[in-house]
């Protein structure tokens, strides 16, 4: 049996990169996906026909993670349609980076919006769901720079530490119903956006992992996989970071 067999799964900004390698990988594990994407349909289109080419199933919602009324259209038509939600992957999130002296009002407001006030609209949307069902696991992808910060993004990473003790929060207010929520911090990821680096940006972030290379976005997904499974049923309010050893407790 398949680890996620039979699971109805929701992930946000799902067409690209992490949040990409996470709706395959839960297809191929038996996972029902629904995702929510911005603006790519084609992308998304393109989802959805590589996760039905593995025989899996998938539905695309073009939504704004940081708007509490498309998050609740989204998750009824999720429960419309399949019935219930098992494990939701807050993954939508954007970075506006900039030196604090230099960051204006809407480069704030902006990043805090779309990574954390999303978690808490996606979170409070589909909880009354999971209350009657007695179970569900959140999986909010948060990042290793909400861990230990990062020069030019103060916006970034408070969102991210945000995220951290909202979703401790959340595992110690439901945890008695059955309902988990942990957090996947990934570290130096290969991504589109990770390709665009310098070679010599890319030799000083390779230098401070101990592994000595960069994560796949498989690596995220494969974790993420086993935290919406039945295997991980007693573990919740953990911060999971996937680095390559970047960040030691």
């Amino acid at each position: 049996m398949k680890l996620l067999e039979g699971k109805i799964t929701l992930i946000t900004g799902a067409t690209r990169g992490i949040g990409r390698a996470i709706a395959t990988h839960f297809a191929q594990e038996g996972a029902t996906v629904a995702f929510t994407y911005r603006s790519s349909s084609a992308k998304a289109d393109s989802l959805v026909a590589e996760i039905e080419a593995v025989g899996g199933t998938a539905k695309a919602y073009q939504a704004d993670a940081g708007d509490m009324g498309a998050t609740q259209a989204v998750i009824d038509d999720v429960l419309k349609t399949f019935g219930r939600i098992d494990a939701i992957v807050n993954n939508a999130g954007i970075t506006q980076d900039n030196l604090l002296l230099r960051m204006n009002e809407e480069q704030w407001s902006q990043v805090l919006e779309t990574n954390l006030n999303s978690v808490f609209f996606t979170t409070k949307v589909a909880l009354r769901a999971m209350l009657k069902q007695r179970s569900g696991s959140f999986i909010n992808i948060s990042s290793v720079v909400g861990l230990q910060g990062n020069a030019g993004q103060a916006n970034y990473a408070a969102s991210k530490a945000g995220m951290i003790g909202f979703t401790k929060s959340v595992a110690r207010e439901v945890g008695s119903r059955g309902i988990r929520a942990n957090v996947v911090a990934p570290g130096f990821i290969a991504t589109e956006m990770t390709e665009a680096l310098p070679e010599k940006e890319l030799a000083t972030w390779l230098e401070g992992i101990p592994l000595k290379r960069a994560g796949t976005p498989e690596d995220v997904a494969h974790l993420c996989a086993f935290l919406a499974s039945d295997r991980s049923t007693y573990i919740t309010g953990q911060v999971f970071n996937v680095d390559g050893g970047m960040v030691m407790a």
